[in-house]
């Protein structure tokens, strides 16, 4: 039997839906989540890449598959490739006019025009607001919608290893400033930042507006914690058995340094 990924998935809710922004949205997420093997022109270097271009209608794409038998089979056998984070990738890719080819011959088989590309670069690029600020009332989260709360939990279950848990609550702060805040705990010491760009990302692709979220790191042992079990809703992090390394520590998968073309 066929496997099924995220990707199909996502890819057939956006084609039953068309006119559903959320469902597209939630494809494009699924995306830049995905790990993805692009094939190549050869077989690649230290730091640069060739992909293999694919010109359609007078565009240029490369080719990606979210499963490396799904690359097999299309290349009908062995083929170089690089696996790359969906985000490394979009950054890789960002002003240079070329699109993607998703999955050719599966499912999900769509072209992604570069503007979209671009799209999706810019957005995943937009990092969320350093705030120092101590909340002084934490409370149960309330009227957020459920999309938002499923956005969350399917987000978080991508940062396998960055953190132990993440509880979501409401916040008051001096002044009186109204927030809700995802306050994770313990933290790999430089995941941090992924963390926060993940919370920020599950709101954005979630399709609501001029919502805010703000974020939160704590220790297992800060006090705070007792209250944040009591209040929160809570999210358990996946714990693979070797630690997730953080960002950035494998080529192609940090897209703020992503591959070389060539």
């Amino acid at each position: 039997m066929t496997e099924t990924t995220p990707l199909d998935a996502a890819h057939a809710a956006m084609e039953a839906t068309p006119e559903d922004d959320a469902a597209r949205l939630r494809f494009y997420e699924r995306l830049a989540d995905c790990e993805l093997f692009l094939a190549l022109e050869g077989e690649p270097g230290e730091d640069e890449i060739a992909p293999r271009i694919f010109p359609v209608d007078g565009a240029q794409f490369v080719l990606v598959f979210d499963r490396e038998e799904r690359l097999a089979a299309f290349a009908e056998g062995v083929a170089p490739y690089a696996v790359v984070s969906g985000r490394g990738l979009a950054a890789m890719l960002a002003g240079q006019g070329i699109g993607l080819a998703v999955n050719p011959g599966a499912a999900s088989s769509i072209l992604i025009p570069a503007e979209a590309i671009d799209w999706l670069a810019a957005t995943l690029a937009e990092a969320p607001r350093e705030v120092e600020e101590t909340p002084e009332e934490i409370s149960a989260p309330a009227g957020l919608p459920e999309i938002l709360i499923r956005a969350l939990d399917t987000k978080l279950a991508t940062a396998a290893g960055r953190a132990l848990s993440a509880y979501l609550v409401g916040v008051t702060y001096r002044g009186g400033r109204r927030s809700h805040m995802l306050a994770f705990v313990d933290p790999v010491p430089g995941a941090e930042s992924a963390l926060a760009r993940a919370a920020g990302e599950a709101l954005t692709f979630s399709g609501i507006e001029a919502g805010v979220i703000d974020v939160g790191f704590f220790r297992a042992s800060d006090q705070v914690c007792a209250t944040l079990a009591k209040a929160g809703l809570r999210f358990d992090l996946p714990q693979p058995k070797a630690r997730a390394r953080v960002p950035g520590s494998a080529p192609g998968m940090d897209p703020d340094s992503p591959p070389k073309l060539r």
